[in-house]
């Protein structure tokens, strides 16, 4: 809703009810001013907070496995290729698709 149109209706609907004593002096001003200052926010401020707080944790991930991938031991041996055992996997239906069948 409008903050403008909100304020016309709430002073409309106060000129309708008669004044009573026991509401506080400038009781309408203090509430008109909470309402101003609580302004609507766009919807993109929520998706850049996001996207920020996202970006950083990005960055913590990038920079921990960066470490890890530094810091970790190395093998000497290559007797577990994952290129070979890769290949291995996807060939191995074509390899049982050449054997004849009886």
């Amino acid at each position: 809703m409008k903050l403008v149109e909100l304020q016309k209706k709430l002073v409309a609907a106060a000129r309708l009810s008669a004044p009573d004593d026991r509401v506080p002096y400038a009781f309408e001003k203090r509430i008109m001013a909470q309402i101003a200052a609580r302004a609507v926010a766009e919807r993109w401020v929520f998706w850049t907070q996001g996207l920020w707080r996202a970006a950083g944790a990005c960055v913590v991930v990038a920079v921990v496995f960066g470490a890890v991938s530094l810091f970790a031991p190395a093998t000497p041996d290559n007797t577990n290729d994952l290129s070979q055992d890769f290949e291995n996997t996807l060939l191995a239906s074509v390899d049982q698709s050449d054997v004849a069948l009886p």
